[in-house]
């Protein structure tokens, strides 16, 4: 991944081992978001009555009379907030394409493929025990990786980790953020209004309109970043992929001598890692966890399908892709990364906390299969990011003993 002169800040030289403002960011925030996952949880389960769910269910109204949107709390931070978390992937991802891994081909390839792996078999594996509908269409649940919470693990294991696989898992998670945007879109999305779509068609013509007539400055992009948000809303296709649709349409240009693409996400992604997140895991991570709960969840097949495809399915998917893709000279191994570094970085990526999260309430909206998918995921990515840290515990204190 590219160094990013133009955005680097103090974060950065506090964690060595990556150094990186992006990645530092995203190190810290995974702590912030392991902090309000466990508020969440006291929150539901030592917190009176039902005040966890009622406080996220209380509705609020947004806009002017006729022209007004109302949601509850917990939607407005996952169709509201969470496009801003979107738009910064969509702009990491635009920038990797532009200067980073993702530009090269040759350098792209194995990461690239470890993410399809690494999507396609977790997949698999949670439809195996899961065939039909309702519960099939959790399919997407164990495809994504956090990647806030697997930069963590790696900062915490410092130099025993190798740059090049660093380097590696980041690209791999940047390429799964696309997949799993891809998934949300293509088959999270319904009852698709032709009226709304074309508003939003049109407003993203305007956006290029505005590009090409050479306007610039960010506040002018405001008003049709709203106009497109509320189009998306209202289409059926999940409102959160404007985000993204807008983060691919930042211009690679200049503003006031820094790249637009570097200064927005310099700007917002501090935000969006410690609050958008956070804000996110509050709202949804809550759950109960009485006897009851845990002993339907231990035999629930979507908590296991959940568990599988990110435990075990993540690694034989990456670790598969990976080794058939150096086997045939589709990729090359980064110097100083051996095979039990990428069963641990795949075990590593098997932590899929927000888009898993995120895909479960698309998924099942409510009700105990709802409960049992975020059990699942609470359980599966404790147990990849613990397993994950000893495979690379163990592989870097090999490599110091040679």
């Amino acid at each position: 991944m590219a160094r990013r002169t133009h955005v680097r800040v103090p974060l950065g030289r506090r964690l060595p081992p990556l150094g990186d403002n992006f990645v530092s960011v995203e190190a810290l925030g995974g702590l912030g978001l392991l902090g309000t996952t466990i508020v969440a949880l006291v929150w539901a389960n030592v917190a009176g009555g039902n005040s966890y769910a009622d406080v996220w269910h209380t509705e609020l109204t947004l806009g002017l009379r006729g022209l007004s949107i109302t949601e509850d709390l917990r939607h407005w931070v996952n169709d509201g907030l969470m496009t801003i978390f979107f738009f910064v992937v969509g702009l990491e991802i635009k920038r990797e394409l532009i200067e980073g891994d993702l530009r090269d081909p040759k350098t792209a390839a194995l990461p690239a493929l470890a993410a399809l792996g690494g999507m396609v078999v977790p997949a698999a594996f949670f439809l195996a025990l899961n065939p039909s509908a309702p519960e099939s269409d959790g399919w997407g649940i164990p495809v994504a990786t956090d990647i806030a919470f697997a930069v963590a693990v790696l900062s915490l294991l410092g130099s025993l980790v190798p740059s090049g696989l660093k380097l590696f898992l980041l690209t791999l998670a940047i390429v799964d953020d696309i997949g799993a945007i891809l998934v949300i879109a293509v088959f999270y999305s319904d009852g698709l209004s032709s009226r709304w779509l074309g508003g939003a068609v049109a407003t993203l013509l305007a956006f290029f309109l505005l590009q090409r007539i050479g306007i610039r400055h960010p506040l002018a992009y405001v008003l049709p970043a709203i106009v497109l948000w509320v189009c998306t809303l209202e289409s059926g296709v999940h409102a959160t992929i404007a985000g993204v649709m807008l983060g691919l349409l930042a211009p690679n240009q200049e503003w006031r001598g820094q790249p637009v693409i570097g200064r927005l996400e310099h700007v917002l992604h501090p935000w969006t890692s410690f609050l958008v997140v956070p804000l996110f895991a509050l709202a949804n991570a809550g759950v109960a966890l009485g006897a009851d709960s845990i002993a339907d969840a231990a035999t629930s097949r979507v908590t296991l399908g959940v568990v599988l495809g990110l435990v075990v399915g993540k690694t034989l998917g990456i670790g598969a892709a990976v080794a058939t893709a150096v086997r045939f000279g589709l990729g090359k191994l980064p110097d100083g990364v051996g095979g039990l570094h990428v069963v641990g970085a795949a075990a590593v990526a098997g932590i899929g906390f927000t888009v898993s999260l995120f895909i479960a309430g698309l998924s099942f909206g409510g009700g105990a299969r709802l409960t049992d998918a975020k059990v699942g995921i609470l359980a599966g990515s404790l147990i990849s990011g613990i397993a994950g840290a000893l495979v690379l515990l163990w592989a870097g204190r090999r490599s110091l003993r040679r």
